[in-house]
């Protein structure tokens, strides 16, 4: 039976799918400035120029995807990162309050 891939991804940590969009932004990035150098080095017949020009296309539509995401996936870790933050000084706080507070007494 395959797993969704959707419970997979809940495996990983935010950092860690950050670190992997990006990862996959680059390659998706490097292949468009391969593509967009092959178009202006190279003479193409008209269909590959429109199949060139439809894969660069493609390419576009999924940086803009991944930037998206990275967008949303980078509000969600500031997001944790405030609650972590949040956390801390609550804890602090209530260290202080009860630990010091009664070597007063």
């Amino acid at each position: 039976m395959t797993k969704p891939k959707g419970k997979k991804r809940d495996k990983i940590s935010v950092t860690s799918e950050i670190d992997l969009v990006e990862e996959r932004r680059t390659r998706c990035q490097d292949g468009l400035e391969r593509a967009e150098f092959r178009q202006r080095r190279e003479r193409l017949s008209d269909k590959e120029s429109e199949e060139l020009e439809h894969e660069m296309t493609i390419m576009r539509e999924r940086l803009q995807k991944m930037d998206k995401e990275l967008e949303s996936l980078r509000g969600e870790n500031r997001k944790n990162m405030m609650l972590s933050v949040a956390l801390l000084a609550a804890s602090a706080l209530f260290y202080y309050a009860f630990v010091y507070s009664d070597e007063d007494l």
